[in-house]
């Protein structure tokens, strides 16, 4: 049995023997199982190479703007984000646990950034970079509300973060109670506003198996939506050499 299959079976064990009444006292295995079979709509191994298509519409639906990223999502909180449209080539972001860089080309220095630093729309260096709910958030099970279109049952998980170099704070995201796929999430930052609202497309809405995108509108300031399509996704992982900050630096024509 894999790890989906495992994650899936603890967590419909789960909502088969919780009554929504007694949700909230679900236990953080239970909160922790449903959170892995999420992510591995997202996620389906550990170390993983995922071309990424990031696009940003105007309030009014007009085409903003486009860019194309290489991100390289590697175990123990390691990314690595290459950054391929013309305009940004030759950019670079490492995260190692809680610390971001960012290299320029030209430049043999690596620039400390935050998470929430924006790459492009309202997509943030985290948004791209980070990508698992089961090892940065601890939570409770809500219950389960009507979601989605069309119309679907979800359970509504409340998260808080258990690291401080995670891009939110707080999420609320409801996922399928059938399938556990993630159907759309509320992100607040640390001051606890509302950032943005996030959309999950997935491939086969009546047998899920991968989030294909993501749709992200923001609350804050601009009010535009950012589209983060997931073209495509290989096992890869990086020599260990890749995952510092100085070799990057020093190695601009990285591919």
């Amino acid at each position: 049995m894999n790890i989906l299959h495992r994650s899936l079976a603890v967590a419909a064990l789960a909502a088969c023997t919780l009554p929504a009444s007694a949700a909230s006292a679900a236990s953080a295995d239970e909160v922790s199982s449903l959170l892995a079979a999420a992510d591995h709509y997202r996620m389906s191994s550990e170390n993983m190479r995922v071309e990424t298509l990031v696009s940003v519409s105007n309030a009014d639906g007009t085409p903003d703007k486009e860019r194309r990223y290489t991100v390289y999502v590697q175990a123990r909180h390691q990314s690595l984000v290459l950054m391929k449209s013309p305009a940004e080539k030759g950019q670079k972001v490492l995260m190692l646990g809680d610390d971001f860089w960012l290299m320029l080309p030209g430049s043999q220095r690596a620039l400390r950034i935050t998470p929430m630093q924006k790459l492009l729309g309202d997509a943030s260096t985290g948004d791209i970079a980070t990508l698992s709910w089961a090892e940065d958030y601890s939570g409770k099970l809500v219950g389960d509300e009507p979601c989605g279109e069309p119309e679907q049952t979800c359970q509504h998980l409340s998260l808080a973060a258990d690291r401080k170099g995670v891009t939110y704070q707080r999420i609320e995201l409801w996922i399928g109670k059938k399938h556990h796929e993630p159907v759309k999430a509320d992100l607040y930052v640390q001051s606890d506003k509302l950032a943005k609202q996030a959309r999950f497309v997935m491939d086969k809405p009546a047998a899920p198996t991968m989030v294909t995108e993501m749709l992200l509108r923001d609350q804050l300031t601009s009010k535009k939506d950012t589209r983060v399509r997931y073209v495509d996704r290989k096992e890869q992982t990086l020599p260990e050499s890749w995952m510092n900050p100085m070799f990057l630096a020093h190695n601009p024509g990285l591919e």
